[in-house]
C-alpha cells in the first residue's frame, strides 16, 4: 500500500531494509489471504471524492461536509465503510456520515496532549496505531514523519481508507509487528506505545526494544493497564482479563516505574489514572463485538466478569536515558 517514493522520504535509508519485509507481507495480505483481499476491493470501491475542508483539532476527526456528495457517493461510501467494521478508534465524521467507535479515543488523547513533548520537526513510531486516529492528531503538529505499526488487517485498511481523502503526505502505515520492524537504534524521537503492553509475553523485552530505537532524551509514552496500590508487583490473570486471552502481566504504578528503570528510561512521570467506563467504549452500530458492559461482573461493576479489578488505566511518560 504505500509506495518507494514514500518510504524513501519518510524512513531514509532503512527503506531499503522494510521494503522486502513488506513486500512479503503485501504477498500474504493479496495472495493467500482472504480477508486481505476482499479489504482491498473495499478501498477500490471507495467513491473519488474531494474533501472541501478537513479537521483533526475536533474531538471527532472530520473529513470533509455532506455538501460533498451527492446521495449515490453517499450510499458507496457508508457501504465501504460498513465493510470494514468494526470501528474501534475515533470518532470520525466521513462527508456527514458519523462513524460512532467502540472507544472515544478523544478522551485519551486529551488526557496526554498538553503533557508530551512537542512533536513539531520529530521523528515517531506510533505502536498499534490501529485505524491511525493518534496519527491524524499528532499530524496536526507537523512532524517530521510518523510511522504507525498495525498488524490487525481491519484497521490498516481503515487507515488507507481515511487515508484516501486525507493524504497526509508526512504518514505511513505498515501492516507488521513490532518484531518484523529492522532495529532503527536511536532513530526516533517520540514512541507512542497504547493500550499494547499488556498484551505482551515479555514485557520488559517490549520496553527494551522501545529504547533501543528511541534518541536519547526521547520520550515513551506509555499507555497501559495497571493495577491499582502502592506495593511493587503485577497481576498475571490465570486464563482471561475482561474476556481477554491474552493480558499477560498488569502492573502497579510502582511496578511499571521499577520495570522502566530497568530498561533504561528516566524522569518517570504518571500523568493520568482512569477508570475505563461506559462513556468512553461502548458497543455501537459500528462494533459488532462485545464491549466493556459485557466485560464486567453484573453485579459488581468494579470487577471484571472472571473477578479481577476491572479496567483501570495509566499514562505515563518516560525519557530514553
Amino acid at each position: 500500500m504505500e509506495n518507494n517514493i514514500l518510504l524513501n522520504r519518510l524512513l531514509g535509508d532503512y527503506a531499503e531494509m522494510i521494503q522486502p519485509i513488506l513486500e512479503k507481507k503485501q504477498a500474504e495480505i493479496f495472495g493467500g489471504n482472504i480477508k486481505g483481499r476482499k479489504y482491498r476491493k473495499t478501498l477500490e470501491a471507495l467513491p473519488e471524492i474531494k474533501p472541501s475542508s478537513i479537521d483533526v483539532l475536533s474531538d471527532r476527526v472530520r473529513i470533509g461536509r455532506k455538501e460533498d456528495i451527492t446521495p449515490e457517493e453517499k450510499n458507496n461510501l457508508l457501504h465501504c465503510l460498513r465493510q470494514l467494521n468494526p470501528w474501534r478508534k475515533g470518532p470520525f465524521q466521513l462527508f456527514g456520515i458519523d462513524i460512532d467507535t467502540e472507544w472515544r479515543s478523544d478522551m485519551k488523547w486529551n488526557r496526554l496532549k498538553d503533557h508530551i513533548a512537542p512533536l513539531a520537526h520529530k521523528r515517531i513510531l506510533d505502536i498499534g496505531s490501529s485505524n491511525g486516529y493518534y496519527m491524524f492528531k499528532m499530524a496536526s503538529q507537523q512532524p517530521e514523519c510518523v510511522i504507525g505499526i498495525e498488524p490487525y488487517l481491519t484497521f490498516y485498511f481503515q487507515y488507507h481508507a481515511l487515508q484516501t481523502y486525507l493524504q497526509f503526505d508526512r504518514l505511513c502505515c505498515l501492516p507488521l509487528k513490532i518484531e518484523e520492524m529492522p532495529v532503527m537504534k536511536e532513530w526516533f524521537d517520540t514512541v507512542f506505545c497504547m493500550g499494547i503492553l499488556y498484551h505482551r509475553r515479555s514485557p520488559l523485552d517490549m520496553l527494551l526494544r522501545i529504547r533501543s530505537c528511541l534518541k536519547t532524551g526521547g520520550e515513551l509514552v506509555l499507555e497501559t493497564l495497571i493495577l491499582e496500590g502502592d506495593a511493587d508487583l503485577a497481576l498475571v490473570p490465570e486464563n482471561r482479563y475482561a474476556k481477554m486471552n491474552n493480558v499477560y502481566f498488569i502492573p502497579t504504578v510502582p511496578c511499571l516505574r521499577t520495570w522502566l528503570v530497568r530498561t533504561g528510561f528516566h524522569h518517570i512521570r504518571c500523568i493520568d489514572i482512569t477508570r475505563t467506563t461506559s462513556e468512553e467504549q461502548h458497543r455501537t452500530e459500528w462494533v459488532d463485538t462485545e464491549s466493556l458492559e459485557d466485560f464486567l461482573d453484573d453485579r459488581d461493576p468494579n470487577k471484571t466478569v472472571e473477578g479481577y479489578p476491572s479496567p483501570v488505566r495509566a499514562i505515563i511518560l518516560a525519557d530514553a536515558k
